[in-house]
């Protein structure tokens, strides 16, 4: 019986459970109070404002050296600050940038830097060692003449990828569009990076690294008394004046919605992003109700509108998300995804429906309390780190908030209610002054004419600068070709041009790759041999990367991934199309595609337009309109829903057995960008092809 008891026992609360009305949600637990230990805060007499976090869990301790300058707007040198943090550890007058390196590593410390802080972490123990090191940086960068040029070439190179990574230049257009005169609007481009010296560095060096309205927030296994002396022992000198302070403004505020597009050729999806500044910086009373508004419309997850709407219900992404930007600078509203280039349009109206949705009516009860309650985990989960509660302190100090504004935090969230999100959509949402960025085809603009009240659309480029409108070309395809014979073959007319040609049984050229994220050149090798074979082979450090080899009716790939790949029987006909030394002399009779488009402005320079489609891959060349030599290739090659983009530009042009070549350029795959430099190239000499067969 005793046993038979215990049973029924256990069987009561079940039974009892499983009578609970489930249909209705338990109320919510009343929000705990959060008691955030005080920073210990005290200034220095050269204007330091130090934040002390102490946590002596782990022997480790980090330092943060906040400046309290505002951002400089940079105009026709946009970039410059975004260089000068690339520069900042790049030697001292006294340790060159091997010796700082060697040091801060031997110590196992991280040693990092941005436009406006060093950071410093480390083991307790050798936290005197570490601070020597970035004191050194903090007082003494020097900058040197070598790191500015090396640096420099590497934002060239990242300047060229941008230019194919939708993204990006989506990014690049939304800044631009929305902020102008702002530093937030400043978007480094060939030219801008081309305008930055060595001493603009050295000056915005000056004006932004000072002690006096700076903040050290240090945080990990230290003492008030170790942090004090350590203060006054590393950082007790005076460098620097007064922070650099300027007004800045709000954003640019439409009155009407605004299209904006970017061309992308071939691309087989759109990269959308419709955004608005908004009047808020951090700390106002409504940034925290504001953030749950945007919780609920496509801050994240899968229950939010945006999502539910265009990836559960129309399928027309695998995401559509909205990113609120609150800053003490400058404050906007983001919504965006990559779309296929049939539903556009749809998405665009999509997104404006969901905005004006959110607008005027409540959101649900299930929506609110399942983005407060995210709030609140991730809240409280940050706690656990000791760096959260530095960072607290910093924003309280920096941005004069309540002193209880982060222990107040729980309890606030829970108070917001579908008023109050209403509220906030009514006071900062628009479906109808939004900046509709589009980065795509040419095949959908026409669809984007109705989201402008005049049917107005927006030309610019990849940075967000003003793009001059095609013109209409003023000779025919078939001049342009013959005018780049004459000039690549130094001619003055086709049967001049191809007596010399039909001299020309080979070339063999030898080219040096570099990019700024492999450490060591590579040797790309090319061979061409009369009438129709060619080989190409890439290698690095001793090894092949990658070959390939045609002999005009067959032939294959290398790589070191999947090996050896015979050339299928659609891949031979399109390479069959671009026969010969100067391919462009055959198109009329190798069946290649062809058209000139028009009279395009690359940079400042007049470029005629050839768009060609060889069945494979479609590619655009552009040709100066007073030298006619080919300047650069853009070749798309689409793989189902994806596409492979490559560009190529050219320069340096030198005449080698009469013929001219170009002997430097750029080539840019997707987000990797190699310069090249021509070593050798042969007329006529020994063409060995065993090694690419």
């Amino acid at each position: 019986m005793k046993k038979l008891f215990i049973l029924t026992g256990l069987l009561v609360p079940a039974v009892l459970f499983g009578q609970l009305d489930r249909s209705v949600r338990p109320a919510a637990a009343k929000a705990p109070t959060i008691n955030i230990k005080d920073s210990e805060v005290f200034t220095t007499a050269n204007g330091i404002t130090v934040i002390l976090s102490e946590n002596h869990k782990l022997p480790k301790v980090a330092f943060n050296f906040v400046m309290g300058s505002d951002p400089i707007t940079e105009g026709n040198k946009a970039g410059l600050s975004e260089l000068a943090g690339s520069l900042v550890l790049s030697g001292t007058s006294s340790r060159s940038k091997d010796k700082l390196d060697g040091e801060k590593d031997y110590i196992g410390a991280t040693l990092e830097a941005s436009e406006s802080n060093l950071y410093l972490s480390c083991l307790t123990k050798h936290m005197d060692k570490g601070l020597e090191l970035m004191s050194d940086v903090f007082y003494n960068a020097n900058f040197p003449e070598s790191e500015f040029d090396r640096v420099k070439k590497q934002n060239e190179s990242n300047l060229m990828s941008a230019k194919s990574d939708p993204g990006t230049m989506a990014d690049n257009v939304e800044r631009k569009v929305n902020f102008t005169n702002h530093p937030y609007g400043d978007v480094m481009t060939e030219e801008s990076l081309k305008n930055i010296t060595r001493d603009d560095i050295l000056n915005y060096y000056k004006a932004i690294f000072t002690t006096k309205g700076s903040y050290l927030v240090i945080v990990g296994d230290i003492t008030k008394d170790q942090a004090t002396s350590l203060v006054n022992k590393y950082f007790a000198k005076t460098s620097g004046v007064a922070p650099y302070t300027q007004e800045l403004g709000k954003g640019n505020f439409n009155k009407g919605n605004r299209v904006i597009f970017v061309k992308k050729p071939g691309a087989v999806q759109s990269v959308i992003q419709v955004s608005f500044p908004l009047d808020i910086r951090t700390g106002d009373q409504n940034q925290l109700p504001l953030t749950v508004l945007n919780g609920v419309f496509g801050g994240g997850g899968f229950g939010t509108r945006l999502m539910q709407n265009l990836r559960e219900d129309k399928a027309y992404t695998y995401g559509c998300y909205s990113s609120l930007n609150v800053t003490e600078d400058g404050s906007w509203l983001s919504i965006g995804g990559n779309f296929r280039n049939d539903v556009s349009d749809s998405a665009i109206t999509q997104i404006l429906f969901e905005l004006d949705r959110i607008t005027n009516g409540y959101v649900t009860d299930d929506e609110l309390n399942l983005t407060k309650s995210s709030m609140a985990g991730g809240f409280s989960r940050s706690l656990e780190n000791p760096q959260t509660i530095a960072r607290f302190a910093l924003n309280i100090i920096k941005n004069n908030l309540n002193k209880d504004y982060y222990q107040s935090y729980l309890k606030r969230l829970e108070a917001i209610s579908k008023d109050d999100v209403l509220t906030m959509a009514q006071k900062f949402f628009t479906a109808k002054n939004c900046n509709i960025v589009v980065i795509g085809n040419e095949e959908i603009i026409d669809r984007l004419k109705q989201f402008d009240a005049d049917g107005k659309i927006e030309f610019l480029d990849a940075f967000g600068n003003e793009v001059k409108e095609m013109k209409a070309a003023d000779i025919k395809k078939e001049v342009l070709i013959d005018n780049y014979i004459f000039a690549v073959t130094k001619t003055t007319s086709l049967k001049a041009a191809s007596k010399k040609l039909k001299k020309v049984k080979s070339v063999v050229e030898e080219t040096e790759l570099s990019m700024s994220q492999i450490p060591f050149p590579l040797k790309n090798s090319k061979v061409w041999v009369s009438p129709s074979t060619e080989g190409q082979k890439l290698e690095g450090q001793g090894m092949v990367l990658q070959k390939s080899y045609f002999d005009g009716t067959a032939g294959y790939s290398v790589n070191m991934q999947t090996g050896r790949t015979e050339l299928t029987a659609e891949e031979i006909a399109a390479k069959k199309k671009s026969v010969g030394l100067f391919p462009e002399m055959n198109y009329s009779s190798t069946g290649m595609t062809y058209e000139l488009i028009g009279i395009e402005n690359v940079d400042g320079v007049d470029m005629y337009v050839l768009k060609l489609n060889d069945g494979e891959t479609e590619t655009f060349d552009y040709f100066n309109t007073k030298t006619f030599m080919k300047m650069k290739s853009i070749s798309i090659q689409k793989n189902g829903e994806e596409t492979v983009e490559t560009t190529a530009t050219y320069g340096d042009f030198k005449e080698v057995n009469g013929l001219l070549f170009p002997h430097s350029m750029t080539l840019s795959v997707g987000e990797a960008t190699f310069t090249g430099k021509t070593t050798s190239i042969a007329v006529n000499g020994k063409a060995d092809l065993s090694t690419f067969k």
